[in-house]
């Protein structure tokens, strides 16, 4: 009995070795088959972003047509042709121009007339603004004042132009009804809307609805809970905005004050409409230097005007970047 059950338990170990053998010869072979799979992965995903990317590329292109030929090559050529003479040589003497008292009066003019507008619109922006963070987000008012701000944020140009000699000018509607019904002529000492001192006016018909719609996001980035700590803490409200609000909106105001600056001094087609003939201001100038019929030879000189116009704008830029920045650290 006791050799019958040793052969029997031997006989059971040598069939089960083989199937162990198998099993074993069966996984590492599973693992053999699975392990160039794993690397297959990481090579998808790599395909992956290699397309992401390459779609990306894609959807930007239309984007940098536009920049490329409609901002950069324009300015390309309006830059270097400032450095050229009329046959084409290299010459400084369109640079010197930009001494020229009628030329440096016009860059004056238009320092001048950015410079009012931009302070007069950024403290009527800012003051609307907070009249309008009492409001309800989302509420009637707020969803009005914000439509219209940046509907008219982008009337600008001729159309402005029409409308102010429609509705103020020297036959215009309100002119009319105040001399024959009010007996008030507001044009009694000269036609001041078409003077550079006029276009005040017009400007800051779109100046305002921009301060809104950029200085809105930093005032109702003002958390309560800094109002409620200064008085915690014995503060009135006058030491919250002076310690806490208003060093906190400081550099979102002065950002919104250089783009709106920036967006006067760039400005051309509301004065050209109005202002008419006048040159005053550079933009202007750069016009009567390229399409005038008395002062001929001059149009690289529009080049030089050009450029000193393109360095106003990166220095007041780069001054806006960097208080966005600033100001980008409040708002997270």
């Amino acid at each position: 009995m006791g050799e019958r059950g040793r052969l029997m338990t031997e006989t059971v170990t040598g069939a089960a070795a083989p199937a162990v053998d198998r099993a074993a010869a069966g996984v590492s072979a599973t693992e053999t088959r699975r392990q160039p799979s794993s690397a297959r992965p990481a090579g998808v995903r790599a395909g992956r972003r290699r397309r992401k990317s390459a779609a990306a590329v894609l959807g930007l292109t239309p984007f940098a047509f536009y920049v490329i030929v409609f901002l950069a090559v324009p300015t390309v050529v309006a830059v270097g042709s400032g450095f050229l003479d009329a046959d084409g040589r290299f010459t400084w003497a369109n640079l010197t121009g930009l001494m020229e008292p009628a030329i440096a009066g016009s860059f004056f003019g238009a320092f001048w007339l950015s410079a009012v507008t931009a302070v007069v619109g950024a403290i009527a922006g800012a003051a609307l603004c907070f009249a309008l963070l009492r409001s309800r987000p989302g509420g009637v008012t707020r969803s009005l004042v914000d439509s219209a701000s940046s509907v008219l944020a982008q009337f600008g140009g001729v159309m402005l132009a029409f409308a102010f000699i429609a509705t103020i000018g020297a036959q215009g509607l309100v002119t009319v009804l105040l001399r024959t019904v009010a007996h008030i002529n507001i044009y009694e000492n000269g036609v001041w809307l078409y003077t550079v001192p006029g276009l005040i006016l017009p400007y800051l018909y779109f100046q305002i609805p921009l301060m809104v719609i950029t200085f809105m996001p930093a005032l109702e980035g003002l958390r309560p809970q800094w109002l409620e700590a200064t008085a915690t803490l014995g503060g009135s409200r006058w030491t919250y905005w002076t310690r806490v609000g208003g060093p906190i909106l400081l550099p979102s105001f002065l950002g919104s004050l250089l783009l709106l600056f920036a967006n006067a001094f760039s400005s051309y087609a509301t004065a050209a409409a109005l202002v008419g003939q006048a040159n005053n201001i550079v933009s202007l100038q750069i016009r009567q230097a390229l399409i005038s019929e008395t002062v001929l030879g001059r149009a690289n000189l529009a080049g030089a005007m050009a450029l000193g116009m393109l360095l106003v704008m990166v220095v007041v830029m780069l001054g806006y970047s960097a208080l966005v920045r600033r100001t980008a650290r409040w708002q997270r």
